[in-house]
């Protein structure tokens, strides 16, 4: 039986950023919103092509908001200044000190981070249940934040952290460790004792992007019945996740995470839930596409 589309309302969400020309978000977006007869457009806010200052956040902020758009996603460097101009934020926004994804509703500016979700959606996917277990996670960055917060929610007994800046680790462990206490939080002196005990590994830093070559830690650290996750997703084969899958590791790389938290943000913005199977299968294409081009 067919059943007539319900009568959507027509969106506009923005990107705030710098140096985003190149972003596949506006693609993710409307080919979904197509495929589910949303009217929705997505335009980009690029403050290097603009040539904005860091001090124009606000105000593009409160246009995009008078003008009628439904929300905006948000990315470096902007996911923590944002927070000042948000009149509230989400549990897990709170928790990071960072949004990437702004909702406009009744004249209010509402922040979520959808970045955990994202990494959520790629363990639960690639991993299936992880309650109880031991995880390493290499990086506390940004995206290293949303991570350990997803293993946390996930079930992980314990997340052991590692990173050059110690500190960093330090400040993430004893935030989350708050945030949720049913997860132990621990920093590792050197990445070797971060890895041995756990069942699990997370790349959590850039190193292994195209722009960024190499790997962040000799593999040979890892073992055979260990699994990886790497959330680099361009390319599509680090060189992390390539020595981990010769190693035999079950390996997942970050694609399914950009899509999760695409479809979270969509899904805040819209009030629609997207199709995320639909919405990975298009970005693989497209990246197969460009690759093979």
């Amino acid at each position: 039986m067919t059943h007539a589309s319900p009568p959507f309302s027509s969106h506009a969400v923005g990107l705030i950023g710098r140096g985003i020309s190149a972003s596949r978000s506006p693609a993710i977006h409307e080919a979904e919103a197509r495929a589910l007869g949303v009217p929705l457009t997505y335009r980009l806010f690029d403050f290097d092509a603009m040539k904005w200052a860091d001090e124009d956040l606000g105000r593009a902020v409160r246009l995009m908001a008078d003008i009628g758009y439904s929300g905006s996603n948000v990315t470096f460097p902007f996911k923590q200044q944002v927070i000042e101009h948000c009149d509230e934020l989400s549990a897990q926004a709170r928790v990071l000190g960072a949004v990437n994804t702004l909702v406009f509703r009744d004249g209010r500016v509402i922040g979520e981070n959808t970045d955990w979700i994202g990494f959520s959606w790629l363990v639960e996917r690639a991993f299936g249940s992880i309650a109880g277990v031991s995880v390493a996670q290499i990086g506390t960055g940004g995206a290293g934040s949303a991570t350990a917060l997803a293993l946390g929610q996930l079930g992980a007994g314990e997340v052991v952290l590692f990173d050059p800046e110690a500190a960093r680790a330090q400040r993430l462990a004893e935030s989350l460790s708050q945030a949720v206490p049913s997860c132990r939080f621990t920093v590792a002196d050197d990445v070797g004792a971060a890895i041995a005990p756990c069942a699990g590994v997370v790349n959590a830093t850039p190193v292994g992007m195209a722009k960024l070559p190499g790997v962040p830690f000799d593999p040979a650290l890892m073992r055979a019945d260990q699994w990886l996750a790497d959330i680099i997703y361009f390319p599509l084969e680090t060189e992390l996740l390539a020595a981990a899958r010769t190693q035999g590791q079950r390996v997942a790389n970050g694609v399914s995470m950009v899509v999760g938290q695409a479809a979270e943000a969509f899904r805040h913005i819209t009030g629609i839930a997207p199709d995320r199977e639909r919405m990975l299968a298009r970005l693989l294409a497209d990246i197969a596409g460009e690759q093979a081009a």
